[in-house]
C-alpha cells in the first residue's frame, strides 16, 4: 500500500523543484526557496513585492556549511557560530563567487544563519544546501509569527506552509557584520548584543542605518514591519489625550499599553502588552496583526522601555510607526 508523503517530504520536493515553501523559525516564519537557484529566489521577490537589490538571508543547517557560502571567514564567525547556532544570529561575511546575485543584492557579502526551530533544522539537514528565506509576508508589512499569518498574507498562492506553531522569539535575528576589522551590529534581534560582545571580548560598533556600514541588509529600511492601520507611538498620557481627541471625530481606536491606565477612555479598545522584554517581543507582531484587521482607524502604542534588553523591540517599533506623540 502506498503511503502519502509527509509535509517535510513535500517541502523538500517543492524546494528542489524551484518552488516556494513557508517555513517556521524561532524568530518569524520565512518564505523559502533554494538559494542556489536564481529563478527560485526571484519567485520570493515577486511574491513579496520586494526590491530586487534588497538581499536575503541564506539559512543553513549549521557551522559546517559556512564555508559553502562564505570565504575569508574570520575567527569571530566560528566563535559566534559555536556559541549561538542554531539560533537567532545572522552573520554577514564575504561571499563565495558562486553565490547568486539574487541572494546578495549584487553585493560581495552574504548573510548566513542556522535557525533553531526543530522542524526547519531537520528540513535544512535533509536539504543539504541553503534556503533563502526572508519573512513570509508582503514587503514592509508586519512579519508573521504563525502559519495562519502566512496563509492570511498569501492564501492559496503559496502551495505549502509548514506549521511549526507560534514563533518563540517573535522578532527577526540579530545581524552582525564581520567583513571589516571591527564586528558591527547591523540589526538588533533575538540574540542580545551584550551576549555577542561577551563571546568576542570586544564591543560591537552599532549602526543605526545600514548605509553607514556600506551594506544593505535585511529589515533595516526606515519603514518596515508596519501594520496597514496607522500606528502612533508615544507615552501613555499622550496616547490617552490623542484617543480622547480622536473619539470626538468618531474614529475607532485601539490602545496598546504596558503602564496602568491613568484613566478609562470610554469607547477605546485597550489591550495590555507584556511587561517583560522577551514576551513583549514574542507577542508584538501577533498583536499588531490582531488589531490591524480593518476594525480600527488608528493604533496607539505606548513607547516601550529604553533599556538595553528592549533594543530589538524598540528597533521594530521605530520602523513600524507612522508617527510619534509626546
Amino acid at each position: 500500500m502506498q503511503t502519502s508523503s509527509s509535509p517535510l517530504d513535500q517541502a523538500l520536493a517543492l524546494l528542489k523543484a524551484g518552488e516556494l515553501v513557508g517555513i517556521p523559525t524561532e524568530t518569524v516564519y520565512g518564505l523559502a526557496a533554494d538559494a542556489s537557484q536564481p529563478d527560485a529566489v526571484a519567485k520570493i521577490f515577486a511574491m513579496k513585492g520586494r526590491p530586487a537589490d534588497h538581499p536575503v538571508i541564506v539559512h543553513i543547517a549549521g557551522r559546517d556549511q559556512l564555508s559553502d557560502w562564505a570565504q575569508n571567514i574570520p575567527d569571530a564567525a566560528w566563535k559566534l557560530a559555536d556559541a549561538f547556532w542554531p539560533g537567532s544570529l545572522t552573520l554577514i561575511l564575504q561571499r563565495k563567487a558562486h553565490v547568486p546575485d539574487a541572494v546578495t543584492g549584487g553585493q560581495d557579502t552574504v548573510g548566513l544563519r542556522a535557525p533553531a526551530h526543530p522542524l526547519t533544522h531537520e528540513l535544512l539537514q535533509r536539504f543539504g544546501g541553503g534556503l533563502a528565506a526572508p519573512s513570509a509576508n508582503q514587503f514592509g508589512h508586519v512579519s508573521p509569527t504563525t502559519a495562519q499569518h502566512v496563509f492570511n498574507e498569501f492564501g492559496e498562492k503559496l502551495g505549502l506552509i509548514l506549521d511549526g506553531g507560534p514563533c518563540q522569539v517573535g522578532v527577526e535575528s540579530t545581524i552582525v557584520g564581520l567583513t571589516s576589522e571591527h564586528p558591527t551590529l547591523l540589526r538588533p534581534g533575538g540574540v542580545p548584543a551584550e551576549a555577542i560582545e561577551a563571546v568576542l571580548g570586544v564591543k560591537l560598533i552599532h549602526h543605526e542605518k545600514p548605509s553607514t556600514a556600506n551594506l544593505r541588509v535585511s529589515g533595516l529600511l526606515d519603514s518596515h514591519y508596519a501594520p496597514r492601520t496607522p500606528l502612533l507611538v508615544g507615552p501613555l498620557g499622550a496616547l490617552e489625550n490623542e484617543a480622547t481627541r480622536r473619539l470626538e471625530t468618531g474614529e475607532r481606536i485601539a490602545l496598546l499599553h504596558r503602564s496602568h491606565m491613568l484613566k478609562a477612555v470610554h469607547g477605546v479598545t485597550a489591550h495590555a502588552m507584556p511587561m517583560m522584554a522577551e514576551p513583549y517581543a514574542r507577542d508584538l507582531y501577533a498583536t499588531l496583526r490582531q488589531f490591524d484587521n480593518g476594525q480600527f482607524d488608528v493604533l496607539l502604542l505606548e513607547t516601550p522601555p529604553q533599556e538595553a534588553n528592549w533594543l530589538a523591540v524598540n528597533d521594530r517599533v521605530k520602523r513600524a510607526a507612522s508617527g510619534w506623540l509626546g
